[in-house]
């Protein structure tokens, strides 16, 4: 799985925690790519800038799985659930992160990333993932409903196929000179 990290720019001195973390966690398994946003950036993006590129790394097949954040994680979430290709949950136990890996089929958690980001924060952050990438995706959870949680699963992927059009569908109805994916 290829695995991208990116958060907004509210939250710009946190990205090489939450890039090592997740490479700590799940390098040994996957390709982890730091996306930024980095300190010495001039730009600043916000949550629906960071959203909107996450749609298209996911929609283009760069990344397989995005984790990401904002300062309380609830922006970034709503912001990738309005774009196509995007399954985001928010994430801020390991419980969370352990349900929604097993359960909800996503590839993209965003985590509050200040909000309620104080001391010991870092483990937070690091048992969060740990849980997250412990085991296989979309496993079901727990075991006797396992098929149960997989078939609303993919049922959820059914609506957002009826609910959200992919970019690639709306570049060749507007038919842009400069844009094109796939």
């Amino acid at each position: 799985m290829r695995i991208g990290v990116i958060q907004a720019s509210t939250r710009v001195g946190i990205n090489e925690l939450l890039y090592q973390a997740t490479v700590k966690v799940a390098g040994h398994k996957h390709r982890v790519v730091n996306l930024g946003v980095f300190a010495d950036e001039i730009e600043n993006y916000s949550y629906v800038d960071i959203a909107l590129m996450i749609s298209l790394l996911i929609e283009t097949d760069s990344l397989d799985f995005v984790v990401t954040g904002c300062s309380s994680g609830q922006g970034m979430m709503m912001a990738c659930n309005s774009l196509p290709s995007l399954r985001c949950g928010f994430v801020q136990t390991p419980q969370d992160a352990y349900l929604f890996g097993r359960i909800n089929n996503g590839n993209v958690v965003s985590l509050p990333l200040g909000l309620n980001f104080g001391w010991s924060g870092e483990l937070n952050l690091l048992y969060i993932l740990e849980k997250l990438f412990t085991d296989a995706f979309h496993t079901g959870y727990p075991t006797r409903d396992a098929s149960r949680k997989q078939v609303d699963a993919t049922l959820v992927l059914s609506l957002n196929a009826l609910t959200k059009k992919s970019w690639e569908l709306y570049t060749s109805l507007h038919q842009p000179q400069y844009v094109v994916f796939r």
